[in-house]
């Protein structure tokens, strides 16, 4: 009996723990909990729709062991043997409550699943904002294929605006993820993957590398600016006053750079660059010569 007590005190004690955890978690810590566009906020919609699911089933069990435990305890002298086994009532609470909660996250799975599609438009054509994204070792590179500039580890766009990113990789396969704007998805040699996300307002955000690639692993971020339109303006300026050109033979010295690479800006971009290291390893079109970074552990 003490041991049961001692089981139930340690299990309040840490969901306590974890209540006070979560109450006190900052943006930084937990970005899904304070969305700052409308991917995180539909995931923290989902977040708090599958805890209310778990609470309908904790809750009620939690209550009826304590009044149970109080009700039947050694003091009392109580003794209560119901004849369950044959009783229909019972055998329909065991078994309807858990297929309703099945279907209840069934249909959340489906409705949710297409609302949080990566590949769906947060808005029409015209108003996207498109930026390429190139995974390589170990740091990330974003094309501007309508300005017709390039960026090493970091990210500027709109606010108030969708963000449609491509996203391929040079080296292994790799993770993109911001989390305070939601959605991962993978970066593949040969392939092309995409994401498409919103900022509420201007901010600064971190970006990162989620898939384990290598020792430059722990340093694969980046800086993530949502501005506003004159802000965006004024960067963009700063990057077309850029001295280099990202053409073939600067993006070979690129990817074959080691880890730790500073933000650097390209005033002009190789054309079709993005889809020219896609056909690197599919064959396809006009491939960029097949050099691959050799200083992956």
């Amino acid at each position: 009996m003490k041991s049961a007590g001692v089981i139930c005190l340690s299990k309040w004690l840490i969901n306590i723990l974890t209540i006070a955890l979560l109450t006190s978690c900052s943006m930084q810590s937990s970005p899904i909990l304070f969305p700052k566009g409308p991917v995180t906020e539909t995931e923290r919609e989902l977040l708090f729709l599958a805890v209310l699911i778990m609470l309908s089933v904790l809750v009620p069990v939690y209550l009826l062991t304590f009044w149970a435990c109080w009700r039947y305890r050694a003091s009392k002298n109580n003794c209560y043997r119901p004849q369950w086994h044959k009783d229909w009532r019972v055998e329909l609470f065991i078994w309807a409550g858990p297929v309703i909660i099945i279907g209840i996250i069934g249909y959340l799975v489906v409705v949710y699943t297409y609302r949080l599609d990566p590949y769906r438009s947060l808005d029409n054509r015209a108003n996207i904002f498109r930026v390429q994204v190139v995974a390589q070792n170990w740091k990330w590179l974003f094309i501007y294929p309508d300005q017709g500039v390039s960026v090493v580890n970091e990210l500027a766009f709109p606010s108030h605006r969708p963000l449609s990113l491509e996203i391929t990789s040079d080296t292994v396969l790799t993770s993109f993820m911001i989390p305070a704007l939601g959605g991962q998805i993978y970066a593949m040699a040969g392939m092309k993957t995409r994401l498409n996300l919103e900022s509420y307002k201007p901010g600064h955000f971190i970006g990162r590398n989620t898939q384990f690639s290598g020792r430059g692993f722990p340093k694969m971020a980046f800086d993530v600016y949502a501005m506003s339109p004159a802000d965006f303006s004024q960067w963009l300026e700063k990057v077309k006053g850029a001295k280099k050109v990202l053409d073939v033979q600067q993006y070979q010295q690129l990817i074959s750079s080691e880890k730790g690479h500073p933000v650097e800006y390209f005033s002009a971009v190789e054309p079709e660059l993005f889809n020219r290291i896609i056909a690197k390893y599919t064959g396809k079109g006009r491939p960029l010569p097949l050099l691959k970074p050799d200083n992956l552990e």
